[in-house]
């Protein structure tokens, strides 16, 4: 018999902490990412127009870098630190409440985007890596199309699971991010693009892609 790759395909999913606080954290609504980072965005991109007084086309083209540079990032995280296996009992209790509870349940509605618990830190961290490499109103201008790619990936992966594309683009995004759940969860790490995944050769052969 095959492995099986998760343990329940329920909107709900187990219990992380005895605490309550703690246990709120854990989940978001598919909504929350928009209505708490779209204004961050927002600030991003007209401190680098109206304080930084970039160019327009200026400030589109690094925004335009930090949304592929996203994509790159989105792959990087989701292959290398999400499925990083530890060895230790504390690093796996930290690898499943940051991704293993997914795998377990993953049509949770409320574990499928990122809650702010952690996509603040996250977010943070980044951002001061970034500011080594760039002049600070060139990096609100790449940060705030970073921070749009993350949207798209965090809304595009609520939608793989909850959503039914009959066909087009979305459906083979979904297809391809179905088969890192079902068939093999040490392939297809891409989840709003399967581009790196052909780069480094850590995608599906196309029989298996309906």
């Amino acid at each position: 018999m095959a492995k099986r790759n998760y343990v329940s395909n329920s909107t709900e999913s187990t219990r992380m902490f005895k605490n309550d606080f703690l246990e709120s954290l854990t989940k978001v609504h598919y909504s929350v990412p928009l209505i708490f980072w779209i204004p961050v965005i927002i600030y991003f991109i007209r401190k680098a127009y109206v304080v930084g007084e970039m160019s327009a086309s200026a400030v589109f083209g690094y925004f335009l870098f930090g949304l592929a540079f996203w994509t790159l990032a989105e792959y990087v995280l989701h292959r290398w630190v999400f499925h990083f296996h530890p060895k230790s009992a504390w690093g796996q209790r930290i690898h499943f409440i940051f991704h293993g509870v997914h795998h377990d349940y993953p049509k949770d509605r409320l574990r499928l985007v990122m809650p702010l618990s952690a996509s603040i830190p996250m977010a943070t961290i980044i951002y001061f890596i970034f500011y080594a490499f760039f002049g600070e109103f060139t990096l609100a201008a790449f940060f705030a199309g970073f921070l749009f790619g993350y949207l798209i990936y965090d809304e595009c992966h609520y939608a793989m699971h909850h959503a039914n594309f009959k066909s087009g683009i979305f459906k083979k995004i979904k297809d391809h991010h179905m088969l890192h759940h079902y068939s093999d969860p040490e392939k297809g790490f891409g989840v709003s693009s399967a581009i790196w995944d052909k780069v480094f050769n850590s995608g599906f052969p196309k029989k298996e892609i309906k």
